[in-house]
């Protein structure tokens, strides 16, 4: 049974999606962690270069572009944290892109393009964060749907 509202196991219920209080942890903490890396990406745009081996950028301003990307997506994980009964679709573009960033790095990885201790790079920005995302993707659909529906 569940524990209410704010419980993790909350049930679902109209205007309150399941799981509510660990989605907004989860949230937080990915929007905490995203802003960091982002500021620490943009203040030191050779740090994966150095660690991995690989040779320093002749532009290191395009790294620390992605790093602000990335901050700025910490931005809209607070958001669904906020209020996750609609954070759906900015949770859904999170997701797409901590899936097709790795893409890209398994495939830079298989060509030899960059070596395989890049893949750090995935490890804590994206693949930890792929089965919270998912969860809340599939606690927050019908709430999502309910909303498309009464438009």
């Amino acid at each position: 049974m569940g524990r209410g509202v704010e419980g993790f196991g909350a049930r679902r219920g109209e205007g309150v999606i399941a799981r509510r209080r660990f989605h907004r942890a989860v949230f937080c903490a990915a929007g905490a962690y995203n802003i960091a890396w982002g500021l620490y990406s943009a203040l030191d745009p050779q740090w994966l270069f150095r660690f991995s081996g690989l040779p320093l950028q002749n532009h290191p301003q395009i790294f620390a572009c992605l790093g602000m990307v990335v901050g700025l997506y910490g931005v809209v994980y607070f958001e669904v944290a906020r209020a996750p009964e609609r954070g759906w679709l900015l949770a859904a573009v999170g997701l797409a892109g901590k899936i097709l960033g790795p893409l890209g790095l398994a495939q830079l990885i298989w060509s030899g393009a960059w070596p395989p201790s890049t893949i750090i790079l995935c490890l804590t920005n994206d693949l930890i964060w792929w089965l919270p995302f998912s969860l809340y993707l599939y606690d927050a659909w019908p709430e999502f749907r309910r909303g498309l529906t009464t438009r």
